[in-house]
């Protein structure tokens, strides 16, 4: 087995242990104590050891950080398929959101999840699952609310003027309560 060397420039130290102190994502900060574990003379099995992964994993991010700095160092992106919404599909999604969907020929007055789904496939052609969806508007920061029922404008004024002094007056007059000392009662 051949061994490697591990000793970093007082540059490359600096930079590592700024990275220690100052960056937020926890897997850098651990890959970048791990390479100035290794730079301080310690063996890959001994910096394995102190934070629990294999050896293979020491020497990658050695070899990560040798070829592309702190960006080595940083989680590598996913090899996978493709979010189907995308910007533009979100876009679609404002602005059905910001109109009244009369005014896009639709015959209904209240946007549901269901609704936006088949409208932003009609504009992409993408077709999102409707929990999915709902999910990712949630973490977007939408929140669902129901539409307040107000019949105001079919009841007649006078009516409504007349239960409302009713009201008042009725808010007025003492209580004539039951003193309790029990939580048992007996109606007078």
């Amino acid at each position: 087995m051949r061994t490697r060397d591990y000793t970093l420039s007082e540059q490359e130290q600096a930079q590592l242990e700024q990275i220690i102190r100052t960056d937020k994502r926890q897997k850098v900060v651990q890959r970048a104590t791990a390479i100035r574990m290794l730079g301080l003379g310690q063996t890959t099995s001994q910096v394995s050891e102190a934070l629990l992964v294999t050896t293979a994993c020491v020497r990658n991010w050695f070899n990560r950080w040798r070829q592309q700095s702190i960006a080595g160092l940083a989680n590598q992106a996913k090899a996978g398929r493709p979010r189907q919404a995308t910007e533009a599909y979100w876009q679609v999604i404002d602005q059905a959101l910001q109109s009244d969907p009369a005014s896009l020929g639709y015959a209904f007055t209240i946007w549901t999840v269901e609704r936006l789904r088949d409208h932003a496939e009609r504009a992409t052609g993408k077709r999102l699952n409707a929990n999915y969806l709902a999910e990712q508007m949630k973490r977007r920061g939408y929140v669902y609310r129901r539409p307040k029922l107000d019949l105001a404008h079919q009841q007649d004024a006078q009516a409504r003027e007349q239960a409302a002094a009713a009201l008042e007056a009725l808010k007025k007059t003492p209580k004539q309560g039951i003193l309790h000392f029990s939580l048992w009662t007996k109606q007078p």
